[in-house]
């Protein structure tokens, strides 16, 4: 419960730092923008989170298939972080007061 919180207080903060960018850079246009971007690290964070929880799990269950565990724990961590940096991408891109 800890790591959801201090994830989430990341994120909120992540946000609070992209709209300030986001309204000196824009007059204050992409505002939506960056806490949609906001989000999205939240999002990816809390999923990150849950997939190093199961990956421990498992480990602890079958030390003998560590090995490949990692890799494909490292493979969905790549993907998460992927789908997010494009969400943040286009939240920053995008502005709907144009």
């Amino acid at each position: 419960m800890f790591s959801f919180v201090r994830s989430a207080i990341y994120g909120v903060a992540l946000m609070g730092v992209m709209a300030g960018t986001a309204s000196a850079a824009d007059g204050g246009g992409n505002i939506p923008g960056a806490i949609g971007a906001g989000l999205a690290v939240i999002g990816a964070a809390i999923g990150i989170g849950m997939v190093a929880k199961g990956a421990v799990e498992s480990i602890a269950r079958q030390p003998e298939a560590a090995g490949t565990i990692q890799i494909n724990m490292i493979l969905a961590a790549a993907l998460i972080e992927g789908a997010a940096l494009f969400a943040i991408i286009v939240g920053l891109v995008q502005n709907p007061f144009a």
